[in-house]
């Protein structure tokens, strides 16, 4: 993911800024606990296609 891309990036929904996770391809939303999906390479900034994070992935980003 490139660096300058992520820093513009924010969470369609609440506007907070987002979390890579190289491993998952995601970008996460701490504030609405969302993991929007990478694809080829592009962000999916849908909530339509976001997972909601479970309870102990949650857990883990506000530790």
């Amino acid at each position: 993911m490139d660096k300058k891309l992520l820093d513009i990036l924010a969470c369609p929904l609440c506007k907070s800024p987002l979390i890579y996770h190289k491993e998952q391809q995601e970008l996460i939303c701490k504030a609405d606990n969302l993991a929007f999906p990478i694809r080829d390479d592009i962000p999916v900034m849908l909530e339509d296609e976001a997972r909601q994070l479970s309870f102990e992935e949650s857990q883990a980003l506000h530790k």
